[in-house]
């Protein structure tokens, strides 16, 4: 893993609309004059073309492949399915690293200067999966990752595909683990899980990645006391950020506490004793140290057994994973359960019946469907 051979870049499709101001609304009245216009018809994209683009590391194609299963649609269920089915025997080559921290910081910036790093001194293809908070009104991103990234955007070597979390549990978009397969097979050899660090999503990451690092800044007296202890047992690494000019003092500071708390924590791989590095996004100094550490991690689980173990876990914890989303899905789904909810709501909210009881009543009335 100490060097990458160049796979071939991926191309870098750019798509340019320009229409003028005087054209456009000429242009507009002519398309929705009259009773025949029509929204267009949303249709899959071919399944053979996908996988032909994705094999040949297609950017475009990877988004589109990625929209295709991350889409509600049951029309596009199946498709996407036979197309992960498909290229699965390519999947499984790169090393997934989950990335998260405190609000502030500085993930975006860690994560453009470690992929840029990746990049152009190794020559690694990285694709960047940011989990990103969803907007309730329209379901989309809101931080939007490539204006944040527009360095490492720009670098054909990299693909960052912000991902909304449409309100999955601890901010985790459901179909991840399936972004990361599509990624693998289309020859990328790093992928970075960035997490909106806000608690629980930190959990769900560490079942889908090998490595995981958590950032924190200086100032460790304070900031310990709100850090939970269950996310520093999760950490294979802890990365004190932002350690230049007159921080670089109070950065060393801080990873000494953290070393200090780790040598008493129980570490999160086994025969991989977790440990504090400092390190500075912003001047680049520290980021080669980072991967050498990881470089390290996984030769010695790769030896000891632990790396094969982790991914056979995860793949067991994904199916249980997915049976909850299909119960969920189909619950909600159900007629018999549209049907009852709005009324039993108005029930508790009057105080008429106890929650209990009409989820009772619920449950009875979905299984004798």
């Amino acid at each position: 893993m100490d060097t990458y051979k160049k796979r071939g870049r991926p191309s870098n499709e750019a798509f340019t609309d320009s229409v003028q101001a005087g054209d456009f609304s000429s242009s507009f009245s002519s398309l929705t004059r009259g009773s025949n216009f029509k929204k267009k018809k949303e249709t899959s994209p071919p399944i053979d073309e996908l996988e032909k683009g994705l094999l040949e590391g297609n950017r475009s194609a990877l988004a589109r492949a990625i929209t295709l299963i991350e889409s509600n649609a049951e029309h596009h269920f199946q498709g996407a399915q036979e197309l992960l089915h498909r290229v699965l025997p390519h999947a499984n080559q790169s090393i997934r690293i989950g990335i998260t921290g405190v609000p502030g910081a500085g993930k975006s910036t860690f994560i453009e200067s470690f992929g840029s790093y990746l990049c152009n001194e190794l020559g690694a293809k990285v694709a960047v999966l940011a989990v990103d908070p969803s907007s309730k009104l329209s379901g989309g991103s809101i931080l939007g990752d490539k204006t944040r990234m527009e360095q490492l955007a720009r670098n054909p070597l990299a693909f960052i595909r912000p991902s909304p979390t449409s309100g999955k549990l601890g901010g985790v978009h459901r179909k991840t683990r399936e972004t990361m397969i599509l990624c693998e097979a289309a020859g990328f050899d790093v992928i970075l899980v960035e997490t909106v660090g806000v608690g629980q999503s930190e959990v769900i990451v560490r079942d889908m990645v090998d490595f995981f690092m958590l950032l924190v800044l200086t100032g460790a007296g304070d900031e310990l006391q709100g850090m939970k202890k269950g996310i520093m047992e999760l950490a294979d690494t802890i990365i004190v950020n932002k350690a230049d000019g007159e921080n670089k003092h109070a950065a060393k500071k801080t990873k000494a506490e953290y070393e200090k708390i780790l040598h008493f924590l129980q570490p999160a791989t086994k025969g991989w004793p977790s440990r504090a590095y400092v390190c500075s996004s912003l001047y680049e100094e520290g980021i080669k140290e980072v991967w050498e550490v990881i470089q390290q991690f996984i030769a010695n689980t790769q030896t000891s057994g632990v790396f094969e173990q982790r991914r056979r876990e995860q793949a067991k914890e994904w199916i249980y994973s997915m049976i909850t989303d299909q119960l969920h899905y189909r619950f909600f789904g159900s007629p018999v359960v549209k049907e009852m909810l709005p009324k039993i709501e108005n029930d508790v909210i009057a105080g008429n019946r106890t929650v209990t009881a009409v989820v009772e009543e619920l449950f009875r009335r979905y299984t004798r469907e």
